[in-house]
């Protein structure tokens, strides 16, 4: 347990450090299709309800191919 905890930090620490570059190289995903925007004059409002049920999924995935190896 104690090695996956720093395993995670270390991953999020990095993505933290790497984040400019990420958000440039995935800008194509806050364009899908089902991803709402509301624009008026003070505010807008994002609503990325494509990329969340892709998120979801690939996720859902992985651990799922996590907890098939550990058995």
């Amino acid at each position: 347990m104690n090695r996956w905890l720093i395993i995670l930090g270390a991953i999020l620490l990095l993505a933290g450090l790497l984040w400019p570059w990420i958000f440039q190289g995935l800008r194509f995903l806050w364009g899908l299709p089902g991803n709402i925007v509301i624009r008026r004059e003070h505010f807008t409002i994002y609503l990325p309800i494509t990329l969340c049920i892709i998120v979801s999924v690939v996720l859902t995935l992985i651990f799922m191919l996590l907890r098939g190896r550990g058995k």
